[in-house]
C-alpha cells in the first residue's frame, strides 16, 4: 500500500552500499541469490522457535532484496534479475508462515495454510496482471524502475514484512496475525481481479 512512497527513501539509503558492492565486482543476481539463501535460514530458525534469529535472517533477506536493485541500477538491469527477484520473493513469503506451522503444528498449521493460500491469490493476480500488461506494452507509473509491471494493493511488500516482524516479536499471536493478514490479502486479490477485469476489457 505504501511501497511506492518508500521507494525514494530506500534508493537514497541503499545506493551508497550498492555502489560499494558494484565497485568490487558484485553482480545484482549474486546479491539476490545470497539474500534468498539467508532468507531460507529463517525457516529452520522458526521451526526451532528461535524467533529472534529468524528476525535477523528476515532483515538480511530484505536488505539484500533492496541492495540487488541498487547494484542493478548502477550497472545494467536484466530480465533474469527481474525474474529472480520476484520469483524468489514469493517463495520466501510462503516459507515464513510454514516455519511457524512447523514450530507448533497443532496451533499454527491451519492459520499458516490459510495465509499461504491467501498469498497464492495475491501472487497469482499480481503476476497475471503483469504478464498481460507486458504483452500490451504497459508500465506502472508508480514503479517505473521495476523489471515487471508492479501492481499495488492493500498488501504489498512493506505490509507483508511488517506482519512477519510482528509474528516474530509476538509468536503466541501468530494465528490472529495470520488470519487477519490473510483477510487483507483476500481484499487485495479481489481488488486486483476487479482492476484486471476493467483494465483488460475488450476494446471497442
Amino acid at each position: 500500500m505504501i511501497d511506492a512512497a518508500l521507494l525514494p527513501l530506500q534508493r537514497r539509503m541503499l545506493t551508497p552500499p550498492g555502489r560499494w558492492l558494484a565497485a568490487r565486482g558484485m553482480q545484482a543476481d549474486h546479491v539476490t541469490l545470497a539474500g534468498f539463501a539467508l532468507g531460507l535460514l529463517a525457516l529452520p530458525a522458526l521451526a526451532l522457535g528461535a524467533y529472534g534469529l529468524a528476525l535477523v535472517f528476515l532483515g538480511l533477506n530484505r536488505l539484500a532484496d533492496g541492495l540487488d536493485g541498487a547494484v542493478a541500477r548502477l550497472s545494467r538491469p536484466t530480465d533474469r534479475g527481474a525474474f529472480l527477484d520476484i520469483a524468489l520473493d514469493f517463495v520466501f513469503y510462503a516459507l515464513f508462515p510454514l516455519g511457524f506451522a512447523l514450530a507448533d503444528p497443532g496451533t499454527n498449521a491451519l492459520p499458516a495454510a490459510v495465509l499461504i493460500a491467501a498469498f497464492v491469490g495475491t501472487g497469482s493476480s499480481f503476476l497475471a496482471f503483469a504478464a498481460i500488461a507486458a504483452k500490451r506494452g504497459e508500465q506502472a507509473p508508480g514503479f517505473p524502475a521495476k523489471g515487471i509491471y508492479y501492481l499495488g494493493g492493500l498488501t504489498e511488500g512493506f505490509e507483508t514484512i511488517a506482519v512477519f516482524v510482528a509474528m516474530c516479536l509476538f509468536p503466541a499471536h501468530f494465528p490472529l496475525l495470520a488470519y487477519g493478514y490473510a483477510a487483507a490479502c483476500a481484499v487485495t486479490t479481489l481488488l486486483r481481479w476487479h482492476q484486471g477485469w476493467r483494465a483488460f476489457a475488450p476494446r471497442r
